[in-house]
């Protein structure tokens, strides 16, 4: 397949993301809204994060006033601060709070919003929610209560939409959950399996099952996992396309019958069958195969009567090149920006319209297709470990600028922390270009210069996915990166290794000038008041006795692709009669260069080395009796560590260890990979288990985590109990031999 030929342009300045009311006065058809349907003026969101934040800056420009409900994990959250008014709903965790829907309801009574919008995630596809909405007259901003019920259960939806016609992947999608009976079933589909559960989304809760000796174990745990994340356990499973993509079609409809598609995404890039890279439209799709999937969604949209926005979701099989529904989604996705950038149109916009009673602006022949967006999701998590989520504080935080061309929806501020509760997205950075090239070069230079300190994040695996070869052609599918794992995930050759060796020397001389250079302006700027104590390191000239003045900085560098641990720099700096920094690393002294470093206010400084001139930005804090340093510069992002405080002797000598090999525990430690809560524990203290055998289970962010024996051995030392929290890297038992 290649690309549509044409597409319409426009120049970026014409991007304005604001939809003229003038649209939805008056539909093509002729329709007027009726006038008799009290207009929302007041919405509260029933949602947190970048989503909540998204509704609301709609919501103002219309001059619908706003109300974030949060739990207390979020009373300070970007969210409650931008709402009109902020409603306590309950604890942290989400089946108290963000889950409870009659609390919601409570909070929209008591605060005289007319209107709920769901978001995504959480209620926004329960049925008896909406139902409840309406109930205590309420508008919910979505689909009617009967599409939500019928797409929600996926078995109910296959049925539905193969009556429509809709090509479907062979499966079983029947009430009966015995387990017997699921694994017969699975037999007679053929391995390999999806399990799948039959309600909720985002990749929680499916297995893919390669045998019959692991149907058992996979169906159980997705069965644990649907009912943490959705409330309900019950199961379908479907055969496993090998190598699939993954498309979908944005829906809309409006009240009176009429139902448009606004093109289709690509959203086969995916980890822990979640997307992560998301792009409109799909690459290397024809005009007629773009038409046909646009028309099977409409199809399936009008078969439950539908209207408001929502997703149909298909599976492309890449080697017979047929198209199977997959699901829909009647929700707003996480990926509707692309879709705005690439038809100029506000979705949420036509969302609150569409609840208003207004009919759709536009015909299907009037929907524009403009260039050509991506979305890169930017989150909080261990990529080495398995993209498992990461918690923590954002020490620094600071997206790329905004423009008509570049998006960055977040719900998180610098100071603000990761929680384990929910979903650690961080942002969605969301860029056009006139084509798909100019798209993806703006999306490279974005990710580079996204900074992001205080939690691991994906941003450098971001990075890698949008320079690979495959990427860039528009070759994809679901298992992209397994398929190019090897270059993905490759261990350094040894040419490659000094290369990166190289450059975390030069960022480290680039951060000890761009430090120095920072405490010599404060020492100026805000003198001792005793000022003989200012430093005679910072005198014009600097003043020693006999030689320059010289100190000595030592930094640990973890590089991420290298298993050996961290690497301690040494450098010596000299501080010149001109202002520059002699920097020296190494014993004797190999690796020197003079650096002119200007410091620019907050963390910018402008640094001159090589006859090279380039910014760099620092980002500084303390953690765990550790400074943490964090560089950029060009397209490198280095992570400095240095120990605060008196290191005391220790009989087993980890005085002589970095910071990193001391925090392993006793020897045979198994560590916890993320911070979670115990959900299961599957062994006993003193059991000899063998090499691979599953121990125990964690779930954060509505994810589980199964943690094996990584030898035989038996099991000492395990006093974690099903309901514990656990720390990232806290012990959680040890094997001996």
């Amino acid at each position: 397949m290649s690309l549509m030929a044409s597409t319409l342009r426009r120049k970026p300045n014409d991007r304005s993301f604001i939809l003229q009311s003038r649209l939805f006065s008056v539909s093509n058809s002729g329709r007027k809204s009726d006038d008799k349907q009290q207009r929302i003026e007041k919405i509260l969101i029933a949602n947190r994060g970048e989503i909540a934040c998204r509704i609301m800056r709609t919501a103002k420009r219309l001059g619908i006033r706003t109300v974030a409900v949060y739990s207390d994990a979020d009373r300070d959250s970007l969210h409650v601060k931008s709402a009109d008014e902020a409603i306590r709903i309950g604890p942290p965790p989400a089946r108290l709070s963000y889950l409870n829907g009659s609390s919601i309801v409570d909070a929209a009574i008591r605060t005289d919003a007319q209107a709920i919008h769901p978001g995504y995630g959480f209620l926004s596809e329960s049925a008896d929610f909406a139902q409840l909405c309406g109930d205590k007259g309420l508008t919910f901003i979505g689909p009617p209560v009967s599409a939500i019920r019928d797409m929600g259960d996926k078995s109910a939806s296959k049925r539905i939409m193969g009556a429509a016609g809709v090509p479907l992947v062979p499966g079983y999608h029947g009430n009966e959950q015995d387990i017997d009976l699921m694994k017969s079933e699975a037999a007679k589909i053929g391995y390999p399996i999806l399990i799948k559960p039959t309600h909720g989304g985002g990749g929680k809760g499916m297995r893919i099952v390669q045998s019959p000796n692991d149907f058992v174990d996979s169906f159980l745990g997705a069965q644990r996992e649907a009912a943490a994340s959705f409330g309900i356990n019950t199961i379908l499973l479907e055969k496993y396309i090998t190598q699939p993509r993954h498309i979908e079609v944005q829906i809309f409809g409006d009240k009176y019958g009429k139902v448009l598609h606004l093109y289709e995404r690509d959203c086969s890039v995916q980890r822990r069958h979640q997307k992560i890279i998301e792009e409109a439209p799909a690459p290397n799709v024809t005009h007629d195969f773009r038409a046909l999937l646009g028309q099977a969604a409409v199809s399936a949209a009008k078969a439950v009567s539908y209207h408001n926005a929502g997703t149909v979701e298909f599976i492309v099989d890449t080697v017979s090149d047929q198209f199977y529904f997959m699901e829909m989604n009647t929700r707003l996705q996480v990926e509707h920006p692309v879709t705005e950038m690439i038809v100029d149109q506000d979705l949420v916009e036509w969302q609150i319209r569409v609840a208003n009673g207004e009919p759709l602006p536009l015909s299907q022949s009037e929907v524009p297709l403009l260039g050509h967006a991506f979305e890169a999701r930017i989150y909080a998590e261990n990529v080495p470990k398995g993209f498992l989520p990461a918690t923590g504080v954002l020490h620094h935080y600071h997206p790329v600028p905004v423009s008509s061309t570049v998006r960055v929806e977040t719900g998180v501020e610098q100071g603000d922390t990761v929680s384990m509760h929910y979903d650690p997205m961080i942002a969605k950075l969301v860029v056009w270009g006139e084509n798909r090239a100019a798209a993806l070069v703006k999306l490279k230079n974005c990710l580079s210069n996204f900074e992001v300190a205080g939690v691991p994040t994906n941003i450098n695996f971001l990075q890698k996915l949008a320079k690979h070869r495959a990427f860039e052609s528009g070759d994809v599918e679901t298992h992209f990166i397994e398929q190019h794992k090897d270059e993905l995930f490759v261990k350094p050759s040894q040419s490659v290794s000094a290369e990166m060796n190289s450059a975390a020397r030069l960022s480290a001389t680039l951060v000890a000038a761009c430090i120095f250079e920072k405490e010599k302006s404060t020492l100026k700027e805000s003198p001792p008041r005793n000022h003989c104590l200012l430093s005679i390191w910072y005198t014009d000239p600097p003043f020693r006795v006999h030689h320059h003045a010289r100190r000595i900085m030592e930094f640990e560098w973890e590089n991420e692709h290298d298993d050996s641990g961290s690497k301690l720099l040494t450098l010596t700096v000299t501080y010149q009669a001109d202002g520059n920094y002699l920097i020296e690393m190494g014993e004797d002294g190999s690796y020197i260069s003079e650096v002119k470093a200007t410091y620019l206010g907050e963390h910018k400084f402008r640094v001159e080395f090589d006859g090279v001139s380039t910014d760099v930005h620092l980002a500084v804090y303390n953690k765990d009796r550790i400074k943490h340093i964090h560089a950029w510069h060009g397209l490198h992002h280095h992570h400095f560590k240095q120990k605060l405080g008196l290191e005391l002797p220790d009989e087993d000598e980890t005085r002589h260890k970095t910071s990193f090999e001391t925090a392993t525990g006793p020897p045979g430690s198994v560590l916890s990979p993320m911070a979670g809560l115990v959900v299961k524990v599957l062994a006993n203290d003193g059991t000899k288990v063998e090499e691979g055998q599953p121990i125990l289970v964690l779930e954060a962010m509505k994810m589980e985590h199964v943690v094996k024996a990584p030898t035989t051995g038996v099991v000492h030392g395990l006093q974690v109990t099903a309901g514990q929290q656990v720390s990232d890297g806290s012990v959680l038992f040890r094997l001996q031999g």
